[in-house]
């Protein structure tokens, strides 16, 4: 019984290809929750394969029903002494569409698939593979200890890619059952693909449609020119006002009040952002001025404009459109009132004389910004558990740059979050040809395996 022998299983189910099995059935499962016609997949995704391995591993399984929710969710539990830590974990079993045709030729969205050191298929990534990951490191634990020496306890849920639409509501009914010390979660990717790192928390995410109705109908371009206000001309000059040219926000109830803390800026000092082998070049003159590439993505808000549209985009005709239409999107970091966010928008277009304008909330799911104390006792130990595995020197992230609805976690259930994410940048997560390199997956195994270990020995305020 002893930590080497933990991590020697761990390795040997994955070079034995028995980790390899387990994700290939799960990435066949085409769990595409923005897909009506997949809501049996869901529940199948729970029910015949997440359970029973689980159940495999000495844990008691329930499916939780929540009418708001996209799917079901399961929640399944190790108890093993009510006196020791208990380990929350978390994960989504649901994926974006397939988009099959963008795909390779040769490989399919669910067909586990192996070329050029690549792992191809649906959900490898983002996020079938990072919870496979950390439930077989679990299993390694039990298999050299005969235990886990803690409890365990796990979330997971089917609609993460529609904005996790009732989880907040399933974790506030069902506190008492969920309590637990920390969560330890898997998602996102490595800013660094060379080290292994986590991160506290995630940048909120907030989208907003603006528009501009100005009348029924097109008019003739030629009669009507010049006599009819345009809105897609007035909308491109609203939009113009939200930030400068170079992409830095104008709104200020949109910048982190206070400006980027000193233990942000300590934590991202030296980081270098690893975007991948195909990624696109970074535009260093692009976003807030005087930050570094790390603080404009995990330490400041950004905003983008997702889509726009005024007339007929596929076939355009000589009219003056009746109305223009945007969907913009705000990152967000702590320091930013999230319920300020939209009223603030409205607020500065009036200042600026565009009345006019429309202001929407484009859904109801918002994630919030959440951020763990870099000096939380948890932070210290998860980084010398993994730099005693790895033997590397692991990256802290304050957050993430994406959202994801930690608040359901940090806040409903008031745990600490420690985020170990198993991907990497140039993953083409939610794109054709999702990939994972099997070299990380492999130590994604090892650095959980070593995490689970650890957490018996020299957890913070272990009992």
């Amino acid at each position: 019984m002893s930590r080497d022998a933990a991590l020697a299983h761990a390795g040997q189910h994955f070079d034995s290809g028995a980790f390899w099995a387990d994700l290939a059935r799960r990435v066949a499962i085409p769990t595409e929750s923005q897909n009506p016609e997949r809501a049996g997949d869901l529940r199948r995704y729970l029910t015949d394969e997440m359970g029973p391995s689980f159940a495999r591993l000495g844990f008691t399984w329930q499916v939780i029903e929540e009418p708001k929710a996209k799917g079901p969710f399961l929640f399944a539990e190790r108890i093993e002494d009510p006196s020791r830590p208990t380990v929350f974990g978390y994960g989504h079993g649901d994926v974006i569409r397939g988009l099959d045709d963008g795909w390779l030729p040769g490989l399919s969205p669910w067909t586990l698939t192996e070329r050029e050191g690549r792992w191809y298929g649906r959900g490898v990534v983002d996020n079938k593979g990072q919870h496979s990951a950390n439930l077989a490191a679990q299993a390694a634990v039990i298999a050299a200890r005969g235990r886990l020496g803690f409890n365990s306890k796990w979330l997971i849920e089917m609609g993460e890619e529609t904005g996790s639409p009732g989880l907040r509501e399933v974790c506030a009914r069902h506190r008492e059952l969920f309590r637990s010390d920390v969560l330890i979660g898997s998602d996102g990717p490595r800013p660094d693909r060379r080290r292994p790192g986590i991160y506290l928390g995630t940048r909120g995410g907030a989208s907003i449609d603006i528009s501009i109705d100005a009348r029924e109908g097109g008019h003739h371009s030629g009669n009507w020119g010049g006599l009819l206000s345009s809105p897609a001309i007035q909308l491109v000059h609203a939009l113009s006002t939200l930030t400068g040219p170079t992409g830095e926000i104008r709104v200020p109830e949109w910048r982190p009040k206070g400006g980027l803390p000193d233990q942000v800026r300590r934590a991202l000092a030296g980081l270098e952002l690893d975007m991948g082998e195909d990624a696109p070049a970074i535009d260093p003159d692009w976003g807030e001025p005087g930050l570094s590439g790390p603080e404009k993505v995990f330490g400041w808000s950004s905003l983008e404009i997702l889509a726009m549209e005024s007339g007929n985009p596929k076939g355009p005709v000589n009219a003056v459109p009746p109305r223009a239409w945007a969907r913009v999107q705000l990152r967000f970091v702590v320091g930013v009132d999230m319920a300020d966010i939209v009223p603030a928008l409205r607020r500065h277009l009036d200042r600026h004389g565009f009345h006019y304008v429309s202001v929407e909330p484009a859904r109801e799911e918002v994630f919030p910004a959440t951020r763990l104390d870099p000096n939380n006792p948890w932070v210290g130990w998860a980084l010398d558990s993994m730099r005693r595995t790895s033997g590397k020197e692991p990256s802290l992230l304050p957050n993430l740059g994406g959202s994801l609805p930690n608040d359901a976690f940090s806040e409903i259930l008031g745990l600490p979050t420690i985020w170990v994410p198993h991907s990497f940048n140039g993953c083409s997560q939610h794109a054709p040809n999702e990939h994972w390199l099997p070299e990380l997956a492999r130590e994604a195994l090892l650095v959980m395996t070593g995490l689970y270990w650890d957490v018996a020995e020299s957890a913070p305020g272990r009992r």
